[in-house]
């Protein structure tokens, strides 16, 4: 699963499941969190945006980060592979 079948296949269910952006005062945002290095000249690189921000009452209460499971499942491959060998 890539990061954006995450976002909404499972965070986007999830969030409005629990009320975020559906109830009064709750708002889901995506937020400029850096604005990229400097390189030189004024100039600065690509700027990092935040794939959720939670916001209540005009407090953002928590950021979170969708991310794909590609590195986990190459992680775990190798686990997975010497599980059962035998000499």
């Amino acid at each position: 699963m890539n990061e954006a079948e995450t976002r909404a296949e499972l965070i986007d269910p999830a969030l409005k499941e629990a009320g975020w952006g559906v109830i009064e005062g709750s708002r889901v945002r995506r937020e400029l969190i850096a604005p990229g290095r400097l390189i030189g000249n004024g100039r600065r690189g690509k700027p990092k945006y935040a794939d959720y921000v939670l916001v209540y009452r005009n407090r953002k209460l928590a950021v979170i980060e969708a991310k794909s499971d590609e590195l986990q499942k190459r992680e775990q491959s190798p686990r997975l592979l010497s599980v059962g060998r035998t000499r």
